[in-house]
């Protein structure tokens, strides 16, 4: 698969978020404001991209010439926690209010399925180290762009009479399910139209 289709593939086709319903922690509880939601967009691709590169360095060099890929997972975790640990400390210096905003949600991309599902799906698809960089850095984008949109409604919803049992989260999840079958529209013979795949 071309570079650009892998970067088609995981924003829009196969979007963690949207399609493959995963991080969707950090998608409900971030996404009340358009400022957080950037700053975790910014963190999540950060970490995905960075995380992907490093995880297929370590199953392609260290854990299978040992062999040693059983320890795939955990590796690919460490991986992940020490990148969220050194962004954390990034944004905490850099941007106190950001921190702040973004609150239990910075620490919780250690566990957030996507960070880890792209980088085992890197190594479950062949990915080169500039493939699976791509394939990390488009995963975050495709979760940043989800995240945005979902922060741009739900500060519209703020502003809308909605009805007392669907305030709040209720409404959000509707929106959610509403915005998952827009991007499932997106499929691969998109790919093969574009002569991408």
């Amino acid at each position: 698969m071309s570079y650009i289709g892998i970067i088609v593939t995981y924003v829009f086709v196969q979007n963690f978020i949207l399609v493959q319903f995963m991080g969707l922690c950090p998608f409900i509880g971030v996404s009340k404001s358009s400022e957080s939601a950037i700053g975790m967009g910014v963190a999540v691709t950060f970490v995905t991209a960075v995380a992907s590169v490093v995880c297929y360095a370590v199953y392609t060099y260290l854990l299978i010439p040992f062999d040693l890929a059983y320890l795939q997972t955990i590796s690919f975790i460490l991986v992940i926690a020490a990148l969220v640990q050194m962004v954390e400390m990034v944004i905490r210096k850099m941007s106190p209010s950001l921190y702040k905003a973004l609150g239990i949600y910075l620490p919780l991309i250690t566990t957030n399925c996507a960070v880890l599902g792209i980088a085992i799906i890197n190594i479950d698809e062949g990915y080169n180290m500039l493939e699976s960089f791509c394939a990390g850095l488009a995963a975050g984008l495709g979760f940043t762009l989800a995240i945005v949109l979902m922060s741009n409604i739900r500060e519209k919803l703020e502003l809308t009479p909605v009805r007392r049992s669907f305030r709040g989260v209720p409404i959000a999840f509707v929106s959610a399910g509403l915005m998952a079958l827009a991007f499932m529209s997106f499929d691969r013979s998109l790919l093969a139209n574009l002569h991408l795949a």
